[in-house]
This record gives C-alpha cells, structure tokens and sequence, in this order.
C-alpha cells in the first residue's frame, strides 16, 4: 500500500508544482491521468526518491519514503520517461550491469534473475542484441525488466507508452496488468485510453492538484445518460461552442462533430445521445476552467 498525504512541492521562482496531494494507492494498477504539465513527473520523481517534496507524508508499507530513502530504493522499480541505456551494450549486458548496482553479487543469482525477467518482457531472443538497435517497444518492455530487478514491491511508470504504435502499446498494455497481480503499479500518462485499458483506479491530476479519484467504470456511470453528440457546420459549431458543456470536438467531411454534457436532457436539434466514454470524463473535468472562464 503507498500513502500519499498532504504532499507539496514549490520550485524556485515561485512555480507550484503540487498543492496538498492525498492518494491511497493498493496492490495493482492505478493511473494518474493528467495534461503535460499538471505535476504527474513532479510526483514520480518525489515517490522514486530523487526530488524531495516541501511538505508532507509518503508511506510504503509503513515505510516513511521522504526520510528513509534507502529503505523505499530497495522496494522501489522505477521506469522513467526517459530511461538512459548504453546503446553498444547488450540487453544481457545491461541488465547485468544494473543488478550488481542492485546489490546482487553471486554471478548464478544474476544470470537466473536476467533470464527470467527477460523471458516476462518477451526479450530473451533479444538478449545479445545491442541496446540502440532495439525499436521504441522493446525499449520500454527492457525498461520494465531492469525495473523489475530486485523484486520490487513498488513499480512507477512514467508515460510509458509515448510514440509507441498501437501493436505496441497492446504489448505493454498486458505486460503492466500481468506485473500488477503482484505489486503496486503506478502509472503516469496524458493518455486516457492507457488507463480504460488496464486500470481498476485513477486519478485525474490538474495544475498540481487531484480532482478526481475513482474507478474508471465509476467515472462513466457519472456521464449515463449525460453526453450528447451532433454533427454541425462550423459556423453553428462557433455558435453552439459558448452556451454547451463542449467536452471535444473533431473535424468530419468539412463539418464539425460535437460532444457535450448536459444534465437537462438533450441540448438542442440534432443532437441525439452518445454512449460515454473515459475521455468524455477527463476531458470534462480538465477543460472545465477553460469552458467557463
């Protein structure tokens, strides 16, 4: 179980990066979903030990993570946006590397925990193959084994699947589920479909804040009966746009395709009701500054 509460962190020239985080997070996949910029890698970064928060408390199995840092490093997994690897060293290589920094010194140890973690990821095939010569899948899925390196109780995933093609992003997709049968998964994105695929609970980060926390299935009973969609010229569009709870909208063969909320029924001619969607939540909540200011 990993306790966030009442954590803030402020950089130098008065940029507040977040306000009063509260989150319980328990064994499995939980999503932080937030626009870029809204504090989710402020976060990670707080959580993985590597930036140290103004205010408040982090606990990881009674674990005080914002004053013993070793104790949360070695039950920690952590796979960062950006993950350094060395290009002209093998998969094999690399990992071997990584795990005597983990502290696993007996060469036959190292060997069974390289294979079996390469094995999990679908890289064993792979595993004399030079790091830099690996598409931008199998980066992120060898990304995850060295994360995985020490049987960590704690996995944080920073935007994982950024510039990933769909195929990919499947692949990953099932290879975090299957972790999350065992350890706590955190995973930050700006991708919605990244947390309806695979995540039993999220929360929705804005501008350093949390303003939603729930199950994703929660969060589409909410909208039932609540979203409506039309398709209009773009002059109605330019109309429309300023008295409807527009949530998106998207260009169709010249017109314009509108998707609103509305809690007094259908909002207008030629709208018709439009099955919710994760997006039409997020979207709802995140731009709702922008709509009423």
């Amino acid at each position: 179980m990993l306790m966030i509460s009442g954590l803030s962190k402020t950089y130098r020239g008065g940029v507040c990066a977040l306000r009063k985080i509260d989150l319980e997070i328990p064994r499995g996949l939980f999503g932080l979903l937030g626009p870029n910029g809204a504090g989710k890698t402020t976060l990670m970064k707080i959580l993985a030990t590597l930036l140290d928060a103004d205010e408040g408390r982090v606990t990881i199995d009674d674990i005080d993570a914002l004053k013993d840092k070793a104790a949360v490093r070695r039950l920690l997994g952590y796979l960062p946006q950006d993950s350094g690897l060395y290009p002209t060293l093998t998969a094999w290589q690399m990992l071997d590397y990584l795990a005597r920094l983990k502290g696993v010194s007996r060469a036959n140890e190292r060997s069974s925990q390289i294979e079996a973690l390469l094995e999990r990821v679908n890289l064993s095939s792979e595993r004399a193959r030079k790091l830099g010569e690996f598409s931008g899948g199998m980066r992120q899925r060898f990304g995850v084994a060295q994360a995985l390196l020490g049987d960590p109780k704690l996995l944080i995933v920073d935007e994982p699947t950024a510039g990933l093609d769909p195929q990919e992003r499947v692949r990953f997709h099932n290879l975090l589920s299957d972790i999350a049968s065992d350890v706590v998964v955190l995973l930050s994105t700006h991708i919605v479909s990244d947390v309806s695929n695979i995540c039993s609970r999220m929360a929705i980060i804005r501008r350093g804040e949390i303003i939603a926390t729930c199950a994703p299935q929660d969060a589409l009973g909410e909208l039932t009966g609540r979203v409506w969609e039309a398709t209009v010229a773009r002059e109605e569009a330019a109309r429309l746009k300023p008295r409807l709870a527009v949530v998106s909208t998207q260009m169709s063969s010249g017109a314009v395709r509108l998707r609103v909320i509305s809690d007094n029924g259908c909002p207008g001619d030629g709208f018709a009701p439009a099955s919710p969607t994760l997006e039409d939540y997020y979207f709802s909540l995140v731009d709702r500054p922008a709509r009423e200011g």
